[in-house]
């Protein structure tokens, strides 16, 4: 499995599980199953309500910590700076564990009360602990680096963790992310399942002889950025494992690179506020 090498000096695999809407007690066997692929980077978050799940998951697995990579991010409800390290404590109980490898803040908010300039203050905080040993942020546009990455002595976010598929590939914050020395990592990589039945993405999958799956989380890898599917179902978690294998030539990256409409699926960081009220 490929790694990428962060700003920081951490090494973190280019392929991963993700497990964005799998509910709790759904996480458990669907990560074991992950693992049981060959899979050694897990995505979960505070928000998701299934690190318990994704813990047992990695417990039941076996495999030792320095094999895995784990990422879980900080909820909405949590940007106050001393929710921030109470809430990587209450992440860890439920993950059973003593550290993860990358803690991300997930959304900026920038039209709240907390600054994220103080809610990343704290973040570093966290890595200076040990809890962990990577941070990022997730869903931050080129604004938002800016002001965390100008102020003098600050710590450079070691990944920006963004909504990119075929139809909204993202590449001017892809570049801007570069310019920064953070990565780029892939939320919504088969734009949720809307690219399965797209006629150009059929037709390269026919041609390379692979599932448009394999192919467009192929695009994905040559294209240098870190990419995490969710699946639900053995076979489908196996199927995207295997995109690793995919090579395509140039002519399909230019027609996959062709299909990008700046259509944006999930929420638009520039405006979005929301705050859960529960404590999760």
């Amino acid at each position: 499995m490929a790694l990428i090498t962060l700003n920081d000096g951490t090494s973190i695999p280019q392929f991963g599980f993700g497990t964005w809407q799998i509910p709790d007690e759904q996480a458990h066997p669907r990560v074991v199953e992950a693992l049981e692929a060959g899979y050694r980077h897990i995505d979960t978050a505070q928000m998701y309500g299934n690190e318990s799940g994704v813990g047992r998951g990695i417990a039941e697995s076996g495999i030792a910590r320095d094999e895995l990579y784990v990422t879980t991010k900080l909820n909405n409800n949590n940007h106050a700076p001393d929710r921030v390290i109470a809430s990587i404590d209450d992440s860890l109980d439920r993950l059973g564990l003593d550290f993860v490898d990358l803690f991300l803040i997930h959304w900026p908010l920038p039209g709240i009360d907390i600054d994220y300039l103080d809610t990343w203050n704290a973040m570093i905080e966290v890595r200076g602990s040990g809890k962990a040993k990577s941070i990022g942020v997730s869903n931050f546009n080129a604004d938002h680096l800016e002001r965390i990455t100008s102020r003098p002595g600050s710590v450079v976010p070691a990944v920006n963790q963004i909504e990119v598929h075929p139809y909204f590939a993202q590449n001017e914050l892809r570049t801007a992310n570069a310019k920064l020395g953070i990565a780029t990592e892939a939320w919504s990589p088969l734009a949720q399942g809307q690219v399965f039945d797209d006629p150009k993405l059929v037709d390269i999958a026919g041609r390379v002889g692979r599932p448009v799956s394999q192919v467009v989380l192929a695009w994905h890898l040559q294209r240098g950025d870190i990419v995490f599917p969710k699946a639900s179902s053995p076979a489908r978690i196996k199927e995207n494992f295997d995109a690793q294998d995919v090579r395509l030539d140039a002519a399909d990256i230019a027609a996959i690179d062709a299909l990008d409409e700046n259509r944006r699926i999930g929420p638009d960081p520039a405006t979005f506020d929301w705050v859960p009220t529960d404590d999760v």
